[in-house]
C-alpha cells in the first residue's frame, strides 16, 4: 500500500467535509466543512489548500450512488466537482462508492450522543472520514488504488490542429 496522507471529500449542496488520512494511511480524523461557494472557487480553493498543507499523495471525492449502483440526484455534483478539483490539482482526484456514508456518519453521531442540529457542523466532516476509510481498504483488500481516476478536463485554447500560420497580415 502507498503511504501518504489521502483527502476525504464529502461533496454536498450546502456544505463539503474535508478528512485526512495519517501518512501511514491507517486512520482518518475530520479536518474541517468548507461552506459550497455558491459562485466562485473558494470552496476548491480550500481543498487544494489542504492538499498543500498536508502534502497530500491524493484526493478522495465520494461519488453518491443509489442502491442499485446508478446515479442519483448529487452525482452529477460530485462528478463536476471533482473534475474542478482534478484541473488544478497536483495530486490524483479519485471518486470512490460513498453510498450510505451519511447515514453512516448519522448513526455514529446519535451512538456518540450528537443529535439533530448539533449533528450539522460535524456531519460532513464525519462523512469524508469514512469516505476515505473506505477507500482505504479497498486499496488494502484490491493493492490497487481505489475507485476511479478523474482527468482533468482538457481545456480548448482555440489553437486546435492548425498549421501555425499568420494569415492576418
Amino acid at each position: 500500500m502507498r503511504t501518504g496522507v489521502r483527502l476525504g471529500v464529502d461533496v454536498g449542496k450546502a456544505r463539503i467535509g474535508v478528512a485526512r488520512t495519517d501518512p501511514s494511511g491507517m486512520i482518518a480524523t475530520p479536518v474541517e466543512t468548507v461552506p459550497r461557494a455558491a459562485s466562485g472557487s473558494a470552496d476548491v480553493d480550500a481543498i487544494l489548500g489542504h492538499v498543500s498543507e498536508l502534502d497530500a499523495l491524493e484526493v478522495v471525492v465520494g461519488l453518491p450512488l443509489s442502491l442499485s449502483g446508478g446515479d442519483t440526484a448529487s452525482t452529477g455534483d460530485a462528478r463536476d466537482f471533482a473534475a474542478a478539483i482534478a484541473a488544478r490539482c497536483p495530486v490524483p482526484v479519485r471518486l470512490v462508492d460513498e453510498r450510505l456514508s451519511t447515514v453512516s456518519a448519522q448513526t455514529a453521531l446519535r451512538a456518540s450522543g450528537r443529535k439533530g442540529k448539533r449533528q450539522r457542523s460535524v456531519i460532513d466532516q464525519v462523512a469524508a472520514v469514512i469516505i476515505v476509510q473506505h477507500a482505504l481498504e479497498l486499496e488494502r483488500s484490491s493493492g490497487l488504488p481505489p475507485g476511479h481516476l478523474v482527468s482533468a478536463p482538457v481545456v480548448d485554447d482555440g489553437a486546435g490542429d492548425r498549421p501555425d500560420t499568420d494569415e492576418r497580415r
